[in-house]
């Protein structure tokens, strides 16, 4: 028989983790499904914008936030889940070995990395195309790289593999970088190593067993040929849409869930938090996620001590 928690949260994100730690505040049964462990924020790198802490790595900041819930009795299982059915009185998740009950569930799905949707992407994946430059930046040492993007993340991305790349092109397809002052001012004291190719975007990718090239779709110093070691792809993020056709949830034109200040759906007893809500618009941060995740975890307590049974 599949064992009944009070609160049972899908993701390990900064929500995830947040929603968790006051969940067994509350001294609701918790049990957390990670899924892929830390989200985004465990491949971030570098954070130094997180209160109270000068300086961390992401994967740090999600351990730290993990083991907190762990001393007080939350259990994680790492796992993703594979599907949601709502019961009369309570939701029923499957996980891939793992099949339990909850009174109520929060959903810290978080977001998924953007793709340029060109032929060959998928093939070339990891084989000169790559989406998480803390991950795969330090093995283009003395490489020619190119950073697909225009905005924050894409900034300190290009900041990042300034330590190792001896030439990085930096393709916006904007007339403009939009990111913090902070970061464009580090940017901008990797001099030449940084050349900026602005209304710009990326046509064919080009190579077999790995990207050799890329088209352009102007010229840039009279070809639209780019020849390349590697290329990062930093475009922005469309929120995960796992469970939204399988609990019937509202969302957004963008297909953000929707939910209201305190974190609840249109279904409920389901609650969400994070990246994949319709909060704060495209400001989407560790300490905002953080925020969502406790307040989530309150409504889920309020929720079940007036239906719980």
């Amino acid at each position: 028989m599949a064992m009944t928690y009070d609160v049972v949260i899908v993701g390990s994100g900064a929500a995830g983790l947040s929603a968790a730690l006051y969940a067994r505040r509350y001294n609701m049964n918790t049990l957390v499904f990670e899924g892929e462990f830390g989200g985004e924020t465990a491949t971030a790198g570098k954070i130094e914008n997180y209160p109270g802490i000068l300086s961390i790595d992401g994967y740090d900041l999600m351990k730290t936030m993990k083991e907190q819930g762990k001393v007080l009795g939350v259990r994680f299982v790492e796992e993703r889940v594979q599907k949601i059915e709502r019961q009369e009185t309570h939701f029923l998740l499957t996980g891939e070995k793992e099949t339990v009950l909850a009174k109520s569930i929060i959903l810290a799905i978080g977001s998924k990395r953007r793709h340029l949707g060109l032929p060959k992407e998928e093939e070339l994946t990891s084989r000169g195309v790559h989406y998480c430059v803390t991950c795969d930046g330090p093995i283009f040492k003395d490489r020619v790289v190119a950073m697909v993007g225009g905005g924050d993340s894409s900034v300190k991305g290009v900041n990042f593999l300034g330590e190792y790349a001896k030439k990085i092109y930096f393709i916006v397809r904007g007339k403009e970088i939009k990111a913090e002052p902070i970061n464009l001012d580090q940017m901008a004291k990797l001099g030449d190593k940084v050349e900026v190719l602005l209304e710009t975007e990326i046509k064919e990718l080009v190579g077999e067993n790995r990207l050799e090239k890329i088209i352009l779709s102007k010229a840039y110093k009279g070809s639209t040929e780019l020849v390349l070691d590697g290329m990062f792809v930093e475009i922005g993020f469309d929120p995960d849409k796992t469970f939204v056709k399988q609990l019937g949830l509202a969302t957004d034109e963008a297909g953000y869930t929707v939910a209201d200040n305190m974190m609840r759906t249109n279904i409920p007893g389901v609650f969400a938090a994070g990246d994949s809500t319709n909060h704060f618009g495209r400001f989407k941060q560790d300490i905002t996620a953080a925020a969502l995740g406790a307040v989530a975890a309150t409504s889920a307590y309020e929720y079940n001590t007036v239906y719980g049974q």
